[in-house]
């Protein structure tokens, strides 16, 4: 990854930009990480993956959270409070 920092991004604009086109640049400001530069497409592309990569924790955590369930039918649940209403244990 190509560094620049603030002040050669302002003096060499263009040069910054051409290069973001193609990969990604690391602005400092006083030594440190300020900013990165990606292209539109490149950004698009690592908002997409993240949604995916999203999708498929949430639809992992579902599966788990459904093995792992207690939950009972509909049947069994109706059945059981019948038991309570009509003083069944």
């Amino acid at each position: 990854m190509q560094t620049y920092t603030l002040t050669d991004a302002r003096n060499k604009h263009g040069e910054v930009f051409d290069k973001a086109a193609t990969e990604p640049v690391l602005l400092t400001k006083q030594s440190r990480p300020s900013h990165v530069i990606i292209s539109a497409q490149s950004y698009q592309q690592l908002i997409h993956r993240l949604n995916e990569l999203e999708d498929m924790v949430l639809g992992q955590a579902a599966e788990t959270a459904l093995s792992q369930s207690q939950m009972v039918g509909t049947e069994a649940f109706t059945s059981a409070l019948e038991h309570l209403a009509n003083g069944e244990a």
